[in-house]
């Protein structure tokens, strides 16, 4: 039995419990205080926080994922292209590293979301209390999530790029989602769940769920569908099946915003400088040097050097006409 530490407010918990209800992975479903408690078993305090079933704690949730397609054989999330896995791979990291911006930037930027979902996330932790106990615990955490904004890079100055690049996305997933509910098949891949654990926080959040109502509504009614896809029973595409063109429509974002972002990042840490800057879509972004980024771009770039020829010969059109070819070089 898995245990699955998190909170509902949290983007990777909600992916990580879609990838275990799409599995089939017996596990728990674990929040409030007694989750809080589990990141005192990891060495980096952030949820989710996945007990394995023999005692151990696990917490990164793209190698925890990749983890759990060696220990469950079945209903893999992992294309057996490898062209594909790479692509599904690479639209997942998109999501986790960048997308994300988007869930903090609608989250704690408005007031009208600041209050209400500080609110709801007290809430969600204390399961009872009272509400002044709380409300008072809600504005310490609106407090140090608003003081945090600027080193994730989600301040206003930010925030056009941010949300030019989210409606990008979401209108990619509206015209896609009305005729096929998946990218690689008529079944989930990483890539489905990584972007569906960043939206499903904007499918909550005021601001950003009444945009989502209002301008992609058949988005916003998917990520119901992802949450829970325990009866789905697809099959992949088949092989040398061309890439659907929502995939070419996803991957200009990558190449136009997460490439540019993740060598910015890099060429500033290489050069020992604390921050860097960018201007893509004609708008501006900058915020402090993060290691785990740099992370990133190198096993991105590990994961690409492994493809084979044929792979490469199938894979390297589609990423050079969207600008991801020469930063994975």
């Amino acid at each position: 039995m898995y245990v699955i530490n998190g909170a509902l407010g949290s983007p990777y918990s909600m992916k990580m419990r879609a990838l275990f209800r799409y599995r089939r992975i017996t596990h728990i479903w674990n929040h409030g205080a007694a989750a809080q408690a589990a990141q005192s078993q990891v060495k980096a305090p952030v949820i989710p926080v996945i007990e394995y079933p023999d005692g151990s704690f696990h917490n990164d949730s793209t190698p925890v994922l990749y983890d759990l397609e060696t220990r469950h054989t079945g209903r893999s999330v992992v294309p057996p292209d490898p062209e594909k896995a790479f692509i599904a791979h690479l639209l997942e990291d998109f999501a986790d590293e960048w997308l994300t911006k988007a869930m903090f930037g609608y989250r704690w930027l408005e007031e009208v979301d600041q209050i209400q979902m500080s609110r709801w996330l007290s809430f969600d932790a204390m399961k009872g209390g009272g509400v002044k106990q709380s409300q008072a615990m809600a504005e310490h955490f609106r407090r140090r999530q608003v003081d945090r904004m600027a080193i994730v890079g989600c301040n206003r100055e930010n925030f056009p790029l941010i949300e030019a690049s989210t409606r990008a996305v979401l209108q990619a997933l509206e015209d896609h989602v009305v005729n096929e509910h998946y990218l690689f098949g008529a079944r989930p891949s990483s890539a489905e769940l990584g972007i569906y654990g960043q939206l499903s926080q904007l499918g909550v959040d005021p601001t950003a769920q009444e945009m989502m109502r209002a301008d992609y509504p058949y988005a916003f009614r998917w990520l119901l569908h992802i949450d829970d896809m325990s009866g789905v029973k697809g099959e992949w595409d088949v092989p040398d099946a061309p890439f659907k063109p929502v995939i070419g429509i996803l991957l200009e974002q990558v190449g136009s915003v997460y490439a540019p972002f993740l060598l910015a990042n890099a060429a500033a840490m290489e050069a020992g400088e604390d921050t860097f800057s960018i201007e893509v879509m004609g708008k501006p972004y900058s915020q402090g040097t993060f290691k785990y980024q740099l992370k990133c771009l190198a096993d991105l770039r590990s994961r690409f050097a492994a493809l084979d020829g044929d792979a490469r010969a199938k894979v390297d059109p589609l990423l050079a006409e969207n600008n991801c070819l020469a930063f994975l070089q």
